[in-house]
């Protein structure tokens, strides 16, 4: 069960202050591109969806704006996103000349040979910037932070079927990480859990939302993801079905920290982009 099951990161949900603002931001100091926008004056919220490449291929962001609210608490559990690009150099005075507030100037890791940096957005999301070649997925991470990483790592490859693809101790800055995806890490989008040693909670904020993963039957997932609660905590938030109104059929469910997933019928959302 859910072994052919053709999922992936679809998009990750936050909340932003001015929408507008962002989306300025993302299009001209990262090169995201606006993808859609939609207005739900009877909700008082708005949606603006940015990535790097069309949402039937490609990991994008979901930005939402509720009327009137200006700031939100990121909180200590979410780190970042991450962008992947040829020159970290160049991207970061691009971004810098756009008015991006670097956090980390361009350089290599610590002890390694990778080149990266961090951007903050005008909210202040962190971004991480990747030194990366070529890639089919330039919005490649989702970073959050949790209180115990084994039992996080077993919790998403049982219920989301994720699939380990590396882990990084360095005792030097006390903090351990796990890279999960659907493929190899240079051509997916990664869920990045890292865990700092002797910490096991984290305050959400209210700021980052979600991230939604398609799948091909959300009934079954739900099963696997039912299966996974019972063994290492969390709990289905909303049980499987359609949405009154859209008809898509989704579910919900919190890991063992809290980090919501949302799992989305896959065909229903090709549906909703038509």
């Amino acid at each position: 069960m859910g072994e052919k099951d053709k999922r992936r990161f679809l998009h990750a949900v936050y909340r932003v202050g001015d929408l507008d603002r962002t989306i300025k931001f993302y299009t001209e100091a990262f090169g995201m591109k606006l993808l859609r926008k939609r207005d739900v004056p009877e909700e008082k919220y708005a949606n603006a969806f940015l990535g790097f490449g069309p949402e039937t291929s490609n990991f994008v962001v979901e930005l939402t704006y509720n009327y009137g609210v200006t700031s939100y608490d990121i909180g200590t559990g979410f780190g970042h996103f991450a962008i992947a690009t040829p020159d970290v150099y160049k991207f970061v005075e691009n971004a810098r000349a756009k008015g991006g507030k670097v956090t980390r100037e361009p350089g290599p890791v610590s002890g390694g040979t990778s080149v990266i940096a961090f951007v903050a957005d005008p909210d202040g999301y962190l971004f991480e910037i990747l030194q990366r070649a070529s890639t089919p997925e330039p919005l490649c991470q989702v970073m959050l932070r949790v209180g115990d990483l084994e039992r996080s790592i077993k919790f998403y490859e049982k219920a989301l079927g994720l699939k380990l693809a590396r882990t990084v101790d360095r005792p030097q800055y006390k903090y351990t990480l796990a890279m999960l995806g659907y493929a190899e890490e240079h051509e997916t989008i990664v869920l990045e859990l890292t865990y700092n040693y002797g910490v096991t909670e984290y305050t959400k904020g209210n700021a980052y939302a979600q991230v939604a993963v398609g799948t091909d039957d959300v009934y079954k997932s739900a099963e696997l993801v039912n299966l996974a609660t019972q063994e290492f905590g969390g709990k289905i938030t909303r049980q499987p079905g359609p949405i009154p109104g859209l008809n898509t059929k989704i579910t919900s469910f919190l890991d063992p920290d809290g980090w919501k997933t949302v799992l989305v019928d896959n065909q229903d959302f090709l549906k909703e982009l038509e």
